[in-house]
């Protein structure tokens, strides 16, 4: 909104000292960090304090882990901290006619109803199970379908393939400054690939089909792709929102480098320097990541080890939406099990574990375990059950095992970073 007046502003011919900085991704993204981080920080407080007067607490099995059952009745559904938290920012600070903004928006308050009613059912209708299996996967499936048919049919989401800069700097791409450039502007079913020729994967090479048929094929084929990486990504984190702070620290994580990415992409100048895809109006998308990035700190002021608030359903997977949403939007999809490996691997751990159990159990008559316990951040948590892998010897402390995740995360997203440049 501050954007979109600023602009009508400057369009009218009114000049208010300091006007011209919201003109500038930079500006804003910082603005929307800093806003995002002071809203989740003072205004927790008082949703914490709101959660525990209306006894929203969080209902505990006993899984026999160290600490457990101390967690008994702490507050949940911290994810609407989270909510309120980023999109304040984003609807002050982002370019609201950006279809990139757009698209995220919609996603984010998509998601978070999704698990909001999850989170519902569990803490008002004491069902424990909250929604069906089915029905949310129906309900993810939905919003990343209609992500990727705006892929496919927005007009507004293009890329720039042969981008030659012949007269521009980093402070006119910064403040959308008219360039000079030489550029073919198509829609295109390319995304992001390491290892690859000019660092870009078609999906249409997926096609079996040439001609009129192939075009449609190769879309169905990008479509379903969407549909899985955004699917795959919000079930990802809510398996890994199991410990204090370690699905928001690994979110936020997460988010930094795809923020970087869409910072890159989005600006002509440093798309044809790295020779990476260009992508026009996806450097909103940093303002949109800075803020989440902000409101993912914030929360981890309450969040982390022992916790004030549990993010619940409501917080993860709208996180889980975003990222995947983001990553598709950005043409970084295919970067997923690198950038996100621990939602990755909780994710696995869980199909493993229930996979070779009821092979055994068919098999021998009992059903036997990879893990101690899935997912994978109890695996550490657990000891004296019988499984195939049985390191460490002694259970970790909780707090041990957040960090060490996060400094995973850490290092798989300076490896995703530097995928940039191998060709």
């Amino acid at each position: 909104m501050l954007y979109d007046l600023t602009q009508y502003l400057a369009k009218a011919g009114i000049d208010i000292p300091g006007m011209g900085l919201f003109g500038y991704l930079s500006f804003r993204a910082i603005a929307a960090f800093a806003l995002a981080l002071l809203i989740s920080i003072f205004a927790g407080r008082r949703i914490i304090a709101w959660l525990q007067k209306k006894q929203i607490g969080e209902t505990i099995r006993d899984l026999g882990l160290e600490g457990q059952m101390q967690k008994k009745g702490t507050p949940t559904m911290g994810g609407i901290i989270i909510f309120i938290s980023l999109i304040i920012p984003v609807l002050l600070l982002c370019d609201l006619h950006n279809i990139y903004s757009i698209l995220l928006v919609i996603s984010t308050v998509w998601f978070f109803l999704v698990g909001f009613a999850d989170d519902y059912i569990k803490v008002f209708r004491k069902n424990k199970e909250g929604m069906s299996e089915k029905a949310k996967l129906m309900a993810q499936g939905m919003m990343a379908l209609a992500i990727g048919l705006a892929v496919c049919f927005s007009g507004q989401i293009t890329v720039r393939e042969n981008t030659v800069v012949a007269e521009s700097s980093y402070e006119a791409a910064d403040s959308a400054g008219v360039q000079t450039e030489k550029v073919d502007i198509v829609k295109s079913t390319k995304t992001t690939l390491p290892f690859v020729k000019n660092h870009e994967f078609d999906y249409s090479w997926l096609s079996p089909f040439k001609g009129s048929w192939g075009w449609y094929c190769k879309w169905a084929i990008y479509v379903l792709m969407i549909i899985i990486v955004i699917t795959a990504c919000s079930n990802g984190v809510n398996l890994t929102d199991g410990m204090d702070g370690l699905a928001a620290g690994t979110s936020a994580i997460v988010g930094v480098v795809l923020g970087i990415f869409a910072w890159l992409g989005g600006n002509i100048v440093n798309a044809e320097y790295l020779n990476i895809m260009y992508i026009p109006g996806s450097g909103e998308v940093a303002v949109f990541m800075s803020a989440l990035v902000g409101a993912l700190i914030g929360f981890l002021w309450y969040n982390t080890y022992p916790a004030q608030v549990f993010m619940g359903d409501t917080g993860s997977l709208m996180l889980g939406g975003i990222i995947g949403v983001t990553a598709v939007l950005i043409r970084k999809e295919l970067l997923i099990p690198v950038l996100c490996g621990v939602f990755f691997a909780e994710s696995v751990s869980v199909l493993m574990q229930r996979f070779y159990f009821k092979y055994t159990k068919r098999k021998y008559g009992e059903g036997r375990r990879i893990f101690r316990m899935a997912p994978l951040h109890h695996h550490y948590q657990k000891e004296g059950i019988p499984a195939l892998i049985q390191k460490p010897a002694k259970a970790l402390p909780e707090a041990k095992i957040v960090a060490r995740f996060w400094i995973v995360g850490i290092i798989l997203a300076l490896v995703t970073v530097a995928l940039l440049k191998v060709r």
